[in-house]
């Protein structure tokens, strides 16, 4: 326990989480899957880690690599317009969209709120059309601090909503975008095309131009005129970055304390997602600075391809199938740098009780919460399915969304004492796990 208050207080006055962060934020930029900016944060974040002497090694991870092009909307008919005129539309392409044709696509809007309201329609009135799916993000929600379970509400026409349009013969699909902000920001993120469905460009709209063509389509035909030059190029080869702080009793069991690198390429990915790796880091320097010993291995994992993919927790976990009964535990980070309140786990209901000591020492910074969870973390999720203990930083929703997948995911967005706060969470549930005299259940 002393050694916990230490590792907690050292977290709160280092300014270590946030130094890494700002590099891989301000001077590498944003790290989509396949980019050159992807790489060179794979080779910083594992020289940094050797710097503080942990054995590192890069675990190969095979990539897609979509680059974004261009993208520009404008409505060239609607009720009421001035002759000779466009009114412009702000969109992004949402990931692994396919292009329109190089001159781009005209087609008239039909508005839809859901799937069901889409199936009424029937091929005749999509056939040849762009469907935007106007469903709202739940800003209530996410003010109530449940910011997760609305973006897990809306996120479900981004991923599903192409291939629902395609199927009745639309041209293309666009969405709402699924985030709070209302500043005419648009929110990329990965669609999935399914296999009985042709692949149609798919965008995501701002807030603002979602409701200007659900005002207008009910006054009569909105056209509007479309370009994406999307370009999905081979699969490319990259790395998670695995790094062990060895343990000094049982060295081959592991507690995995983690990020994702890559990042989406509106922004600079310093939210979504240089956070949780910065803070993932902390852990080790913090653990070789004040000179403690773990029991077990700390490993920290910077995870590449969790936006567009998800390969590399895949990958982890296919490549380390055998050794299961040592990946003792896997934290993950990948909510932001808001306050955390505390700490998700999955598993076994009697986690909790090995957990109690933990949060009686996180109390002191807001932190002291425990709660239950189906899922901690995209990266983690696949070794949870083989029966690891997944934990993760409860963290305040209320503003996370309002950035996420947006050109506004910036380093500016971080505040240092939260960010710190978060790190000592890390440091303290990864030496907590790192030293428990009973194995956890699983």
């Amino acid at each position: 326990m002393a050694e916990l208050k230490q590792l907690q207080e050292a977290a709160l006055t280092s300014d270590y989480a946030w130094r890494q962060v700002a590099h891989l934020a301000n001077n590498i930029g944003p790290r989509l899957s396949g980019s050159a900016q992807a790489q060179k944060a794979v080779g910083y974040v594992a020289d940094e880690l050797k710097t503080l002497g942990l054995e590192v090694q890069l675990e190969k991870v095979v990539v897609p690599h979509w680059v974004r092009g261009e993208e520009t909307a404008a409505l060239v008919r609607w009720p009421g317009q001035a002759e000779n005129t466009t009114q412009k539309i702000v969109l992004t392409a949402l990931g692994g969209s396919v292009a329109t044709p190089a001159a781009g696509l005209t087609a008239e809007v039909v508005v839809v709120h859901d799937f069901d309201e889409l199936t009424s329609l029937g091929k005749d009135n999509v056939q040849g059309r762009i469907v935007l799916f106007d469903y709202p993000f739940d800003k209530q929600m996410a003010a109530e601090d449940h910011g997760g379970a609305a973006y897990g509400q809306a996120v479900v026409y981004r991923s599903d909503g192409p291939s629902a349009a395609a199927r009745l013969g639309a041209a293309a699909a666009l969405i709402r975008s699924v985030g709070g902000a209302a500043y005419r920001l648009p929110h990329t993120g990965a669609t999935k095309y399914a296999a009985d469905a042709p692949k149609i460009p798919a965008a995501a709209v701002t807030e603002e131009d979602a409701s200007l063509i659900a005002a207008l389509a009910p006054q009569g035909a909105v056209q509007m005129h479309l370009v994406l030059t999307p370009q999905q190029l081979p699969d490319a080869p990259s790395a998670n970055v695995v790094a062990d702080l060895k343990g000094s009793e049982h060295p081959e069991e592991v507690v995995i304390v983690s990020g994702h690198l890559d990042s989406w390429d509106l922004g600079t990915g310093a939210i979504d997602d240089g956070a949780g790796v910065a803070v993932a880091m902390q852990t080790a320097n913090l653990v070789r600075q004040l000179g403690l010993h773990p029991r077990r291995t700390i490993r920290v994992i910077a995870w590449m391809n969790e936006e567009n993919g998800t390969h590399g927790g895949k990958t982890y976990a296919h490549d380390h199938a055998g050794d299961v009964a040592n990946q003792y535990a896997a934290i993950e980070t990948d909510g932001g740098a808001d306050h955390p309140l505390g700490i998700n786990f999955v598993g076994k209901p009697e986690l909790k009780a090995f957990l109690e000591p933990v949060a009686k020492v996180l109390e002191k910074s807001g932190a002291g919460l425990l709660a239950a969870k189906e899922e901690a973390g995209t990266d983690i999720d696949p070794l949870r399915k083989l029966g690891v203990p997944n934990f993760s930083p409860i963290q305040d929703s209320r503003y996370y969304f309002n950035y996420h997948h947006t050109a506004a995911d910036t380093l500016d967005k971080i505040d240092p004492r939260q960010l710190a706060e978060t790190a000592a969470i890390n440091a303290v549930l990864a030496y907590a796990l790192a030293n428990t005299e009973k194995p956890l259940p699983r």
